[in-house]
């Protein structure tokens, strides 16, 4: 295959991708985006590996398949709750593929070490680096959202100098690479295993309210690795691809942290600090019950659903759409209030509402549902905790002080839909659950709703 034809099919795929990504933007078009630009992926494979005769082309196709099983039945048998922890393992293994690559780049095909060029070698390292330390953050991401570790910060005394001076030692290594390719082989060693170190250093003493925006900004990670391992093997389709991934998480990473008001600098290495003792949280809670719920909803003329990580849990998506459609044939409005970082990854409530079928004009962004909420007959909030926590708003000294939230205590009548009175991911009282205005209906939100659903059946 010649060069032209190859470089011809690269810009057709990379229009593939930039169109696909284009798509991505709306939820009525984004799994035809996100096919078009699967497929722009697995054409540039193939070309590549066909032209390159890196492998025998039966290798080629034997992975191939191998790959589109795996994925098939991942993508049948994992949950919905467990979508955050496959996406954290898929941003892993775009780092360790960009760190594979990149240190083989640095041989020749008989195991010499052969490379002359300082930006080649630059390009090498940043491979190595930004993949290593994606490969060990997204595992450390990934335990923390399973479960596997704690939800909060795992820092410890002196955490912060120990990182700096081990991105310290990686930098003065990775200089005398491109400055000393004598030296490459030894040193090589030691980069990689800083950045692996560096990642879990990195990632462990974020807090769990954070994870959005560290899934997010560890996607961006990974497409800036594969960005330079493309570069490291002169592959232009590896280059373009890479930019886009990077360029959108990087992108996302800002929007979520504009969402949450805080830096991207504060939430890496601060955490939710707290600046003194956190108010105490007193009142009176006043459970009702489905009945008691429906009577108040069958005469309500607005209600606003807010969905959380407890929706997921709860699988309880599907029964949140029929109690929407039940309550608009009783004339009531209906919306959907998605704040950013609800859930445990970026559009989390959007794809699991979007699997249910809710209508994409009925779903609210935070800001639009705020400049009405008061006006709202009754807010239903799904498992949701830390975004709709009015301490964010009130409490000074509250960790997550300052993060805007949907103001659903302003609503007429808020029902809270939750198992027991426990605190959200991070870990943080709820002042909302003791409102005036506030009735918790506690237990499965799939169970309580279906019977609010059964009463106006009846």
């Amino acid at each position: 295959m010649s060069p032209e034809i190859i470089g011809g099919i690269y810009i057709v795929t990379a229009a593939m991708f930039i169109y696909g990504l284009k798509r991505l933007g709306s939820p009525a078009t984004a799994v035809g985006g996100n096919l078009i630009s699967s497929v722009a992926m697995l054409i540039a494979v193939i070309v590549t590996m066909l032209s390159q005769q890196i492998v025998d082309y039966r290798w080629i196709a034997v992975a191939a398949v191998l790959g589109s099983i795996v994925g098939a039945v991942a993508a049948r048998r994992v949950a919905m709750t467990g979508m955050p922890e496959m996406v954290a393992l898929f941003n892993g293994s775009g780092g360790i593929a960009s760190l594979l690559v990149g240190w083989a780049a640095l041989y020749t095909a008989n195991g010499e070490f052969g490379i002359s060029s300082p930006f080649t070698l630059a390009t090498i390292v940043l491979s190595i680096l930004i993949g290593g330390i994606t490969f060990t953050g997204s595992l450390v991401a990934w335990a923390k959202l399973a479960e596997k570790l704690g939800s909060g910060s795992g820092a410890f005394a002196g955490q912060r100098y120990v990182t700096l001076l081990l991105l310290a030692i990686t930098i003065v290594c990775s200089v005398m690479i491109v400055a000393s390719p004598a030296w490459t082989s030894p040193l090589i060693y030691v980069v990689i295993g800083l950045s692996l170190a560096l990642g879990v250093f990195a990632v462990i003493p974020i807090g769990g309210a954070d994870m959005p925006v560290v899934i997010s900004l560890l996607n961006s990670y990974s497409g800036l690795a594969a960005c330079a391992a493309g570069f490291a093997i002169n592959n232009t389709i590896l280059i373009v691809a890479g930019a886009l991934v990077g360029a959108a998480g990087i992108i996302l990473t800002n929007i979520m942290c504009r969402a949450m008001n805080r830096s991207l600098t504060n939430v890496l290495f601060s955490g939710f600090a707290t600046s003194g003792p956190a108010t105490k949280v007193e009142g009176e809670v006043k459970p009702i019950t489905p009945d008691d719920a429906y009577l108040i909803l069958e005469a309500a003329s607005s209600v606003v659903m807010v969905p959380g990580y407890g929706m997921a849990v709860a699988q309880a998506q599907h029964v949140v759409r029929e109690l929407g459609e039940l309550l608009e044939a009783n004339g009531a409005e209906v919306a959907y209030a998605i704040h950013p970082v609800a859930g445990r990854m970026p559009g989390h409530m959007n794809v699991l509402l979007a699997e249910a079928n809710v209508p994409y004009d009925q779903l609210v962004e935070m800001d639009d549902i705020n400049r009405r909420i008061e006006t709202v007959d009754v807010a239903i909030v799904i498992g949701a905790n830390d975004v709709v926590n009015p301490a964010a708003r009130e409490d000074t000294n509250s960790p997550i002080y300052g993060m805007p939230i949907i103001n659903v205590d302003h609503a007429r009548t808020v029902f809270v839909l939750k198992r027991s009175m426990a605190s959200g991911f991070s870990g943080v009282e709820n002042p909302l659950f003791f409102g005036q205005n506030t009735r918790m209906l506690f237990g499965d939100a799939k169970a309580s709703l279906a019977a609010v659903i059964a009463e106006f059946k009846s």
